[in-house]
């Protein structure tokens, strides 16, 4: 990928990440989520098995999930449609599978990289998507992409609300990508595996 191309796509997350910060200004519904999720409580979770609509919608600024397809998705990884979207972006509510809170919103392009983890097959080359989980996100394993419980020895990580950018190798580069990174900084996850993406923290 060319310096040309990543300047603006650089640019674009800056903005969509200060997007991403006037979610306080939100319902407290969503503020009570974050604080719960925040001491490590079960809320998104139970929204997730109560109404995935709102659990889903909870990831990306409004302006976006109001307006996405959701998804859910079973153990195999089969995706099934509960609401069609309109603007080409696609949410997933919680999953009660996983340690943490982890609703996320996806791109068209993200959506080419999810569905390629899911199915696990490689993902497309030079095909790069943004994924917002607002929500924050509490992943088994920083360095498995399909570990499934957090163990003393998978790494286990825990990050607060930040967007993703998925299927560029280039802009991985000179970012932290160790086992147990620093969450508050971008950093790379899953680095090594066909995988690996940036993480960028969502500060308010």
């Amino acid at each position: 990928m060319t310096t040309t191309i990543l300047r603006p796509m650089l640019i674009g997350t800056a903005i969509l990440a200060l997007i991403a910060c006037n979610k306080e200004s939100e319902s407290s519904e969503k503020a009570s989520a974050s604080d719960n999720a925040a001491i490590g409580t079960s809320s998104s979770t139970a929204a997730a098995s109560t109404n995935p609509v709102a659990s889903a919608e909870s990831a990306a600024p409004a302006a976006i999930a109001h307006n996405a397809s959701v998804v859910t998705v079973d153990a195999k990884g089969t995706m099934t449609t509960i609401r069609k979207g309109t603007n080409g972006w696609t949410c997933m509510p919680d999953s009660p599978a996983t340690p943490g809170p982890d609703p996320m919103c996806f791109d068209q392009n993200a959506g080419q990289w999810v569905q390629a983890w899911l199915a696990h097959k490689p993902p497309p080359a030079n095909v790069v998507g943004l994924m917002y989980m607002l929500e924050g996100g509490t992943d088994a394993s920083n360095t498995d992409p399909y570990a499934t419980k957090p163990t003393a020895q998978n790494d286990w990580v825990k990050t607060g609300p930040h967007i993703m950018i998925v299927g560029s190798k280039d802009i991985l580069a000179g970012h932290p990508s160790g086992q147990k990174p620093d969450t508050s900084v971008p950093y790379v996850m899953w680095a090594g595996t066909p995988y690996a993406h940036l993480m960028v923290p969502v500060h308010s």
